[in-house]
């Protein structure tokens, strides 16, 4: 092969070359990221293959205590478009400058204040004016997340609007009917309140009547008083209750203690800010595992 075949050879594999680099990007995937699971469950309901939906935080990790790495940020910068809980939950983002399309979808939700009249079933904590950010537990802000999100990718991609409006009614179908299932389930209890390791179940709680009493706040990492541990023993023995909860991604060693000093059974409720790594492996749904915490909850109130 001479010189001058060389060249148009090399030539013409160069330009292949770029031209599938260029049309390999152009066939990417757009992305969406998302910061706690259940918006991620809505996401990806809704997005389907269109887009490659992609949790901010690992799984295993709690919402409350994430901090993204350097080569995080960089990803969710880059991403076509970023869901986020709001409502204090991220404080990473704060002063964080998205390269795309960003939503702060505790803007678009209905939320209920910590102490406040809206969270008259709550009684561990009363910091009068604090958001509770753990709306995603009512079905009803689920609903109008889903709504957003469907109306933010159609924007976006218009020409997929056909599968995100189909996606989006069999997603809220879903979640009708998990509302009117724990509607029936827990309509007819011997207990009202169930004793969880932080305050994580106040929306959950408001919208199907029964009460929580809270190892610690909004956050799971909050040391409980010996005064709280004292008062929900005594609490426990008093009104019968026979199992309370904890959570994957708090320190269960104290709500432990509490359930062996009152002689009564421990199991975990999932708050459902991010999911465990052995949940993920399952391929749990946000409905999913709502149910098998209705199973629980509706257990541990005696419910007929």
């Amino acid at each position: 092969m001479n010189f001058k075949n060389k060249f148009f050879l090399t030539a013409i594999l160069l330009v292949t070359s770029i031209s599938l680099g260029a049309e390999e990007k152009l066939n990417e995937k757009p992305t969406i990221a998302v910061s706690t699971f259940s918006l991620y469950d809505i996401a990806k309901n809704i997005a389907s293959d269109t887009a490659e939906t992609f949790m901010i935080l690992p799984f295993g990790v709690d919402a409350h205590s994430y901090e993204p790495t350097p080569k995080d940020m960089v990803k969710i910068s880059r991403s076509n478009l970023v869901l986020y809980n709001g409502v204090g939950l991220e404080p990473w983002i704060e002063g964080f400058e998205f390269k795309n399309r960003a939503l702060n979808m505790g803007q678009h939700v209905k939320l209920m204040e910590v102490g406040g009249d809206e969270d008259q079933h709550n009684h561990d904590d009363h910091h009068h004016g604090r958001v509770d950010p753990h709306y995603w537990q009512s079905p009803q802000n689920m609903i109008l997340a889903t709504e957003r999100i469907t109306e933010e990718l159609i924007a976006l991609f218009p020409k997929n609007r056909e599968l995100y409006s189909k996606n989006r009614d069999s997603y809220i179908a879903m979640l009708k009917n998990l509302d009117e299932d724990y509607k029936k389930e827990l309509s007819s209890c011997q207990l009202d309140t169930i004793i969880v390791n932080h305050n994580a179940f106040s929306y959950l709680a408001n919208r199907y009547g029964f009460h929580t009493e809270a190892l610690s706040g909004l956050s799971p990492e909050a040391e409980p008083s010996a005064k709280t541990m004292i008062k929900l023993i005594k609490f426990i023995r008093e009104h019968s209750v026979e199992t309370i909860f904890f959570e994957k991604f708090a320190n269960e060693k104290t709500i432990k203690s509490i359930a062996k000093e009152a002689n009564v059974s421990y199991d975990v409720l999932q708050p459902l800010g991010n999911i465990t790594a052995d949940e993920a492996k399952e391929k749990l749904s946000y409905e999913d595992i709502m149910r098998r915490n209705l199973k629980k909850i509706s257990k541990a109130l005696k419910c007929q």
